[in-house]
């Protein structure tokens, strides 16, 4: 049986991690540690318009989130499993697509203080979806300012992702295809998931599996 510290989930908008990690710190009465999206006042703005918005859409969950980390690393969290739908170095995915050159510079200068002290996992759990599967998630859930994220931007987002974890080295990566998984609504598919987590030794940097 694998004994972990720290899960992360990562997954593109509407991927499922926040439902995943929901559902396997209930499972293992973990801490959840969600990522304050709903904080970030410049969100809706920024799908309204990208280019104007992100830059200050950036550093806002850059502060939310390094101050995240810093709780998390103050406190003696460790004695128990910690679930969390994000990792930090994520943040540097959506600067390199959204902002300008002279506002990446300047985001890499803050950023490369803060990636230093950030908590590392012990397992980063990546799910990898479709564009197509994406919207449906998103249409699904019904948020309002993200019924306006284009098929385009997802696909972005979808090869940036593919292309951040194919080069993650900080931890082992269980990658899950998830086109074809419904964890959320079938017991069985949950099982699976979890029981790879858990139970099956990782013995690979990156370790592929769907039902």
């Amino acid at each position: 049986m694998n004994t972990f510290d720290y899960i992360a989930i990562e997954g593109v908008i509407g991927a499922g991690k926040t439902s995943l990690a929901e559902m396997l710190s209930k499972k293992h009465r973990a801490r959840l540690v969600l990522e304050e999206f709903e904080e970030n006042p410049f969100l809706p703005k920024f799908y309204e318009d990208r280019e104007r918005y992100a830059f200050q859409t950036q550093l806002a969950f850059l502060s939310s989130r390094f101050n995240q980390q810093q709780r998390l690393l103050a406190k003696d969290l460790f004695d128990n499993l910690i679930v969390s739908d994000y990792i930090f170095d994520k943040d540097r995915i959506f600067a390199r697509l959204n902002l300008s050159d002279d506002e990446l510079a300047l985001y890499d200068k803050i950023y490369q203080i803060m990636s230093g002290i950030a908590a590392r996992p012990d397992l980063m759990v990546f799910i990898q979806c479709s564009v197509e599967r994406l919207l449906e998630n998103i249409k699904k859930r019904g948020r309002t300012y993200e019924q306006q994220i284009s098929p385009d931007y997802l696909n972005e987002l979808n090869e940036s992702y593919n292309h951040f974890f194919k080069h993650y080295n900080k931890s082992p990566v269980l990658i899950i295809r998830a086109n074809d998984i419904d964890f959320v609504n079938n017991k069985s598919h949950f099982d699976f998931i979890e029981h790879h987590i858990f139970n099956e030794p990782i013995k690979q940097e990156r370790v592929y599996i769907k039902p």
